[in-house]
């Protein structure tokens, strides 16, 4: 499953790609893309973990930036 979602307060490129890192670093992900310029996340992961998969990136990206918030519908 692909998803893309909004991002809120990502504040610097660095960040960004400090996020994409961890991401990608999680069980089941097989892309993830964090763009600064645009303020959103591309994630493709495993469709049957993929809500859990979700929680897991959002918990990587406060991490490395606290006020950055994803916003999951």
């Amino acid at each position: 499953m692909k998803k893309t979602f909004r991002m809120i307060d990502l504040d610097c490129a660095n960040c960004a790609a400090k996020m994409e890192r961890a991401i990608q670093n999680i069980d089941g992900v097989t892309s993830a893309t964090v763009s600064f310029m645009t303020q959103k996340l591309t994630l493709e992961a495993d469709d049957a973990r993929f809500d859990q998969i979700v929680k897991e990136a959002v918990k990587a990206c406060k991490k490395v930036e606290p006020d950055c918030e994803i916003v999951v519908k």
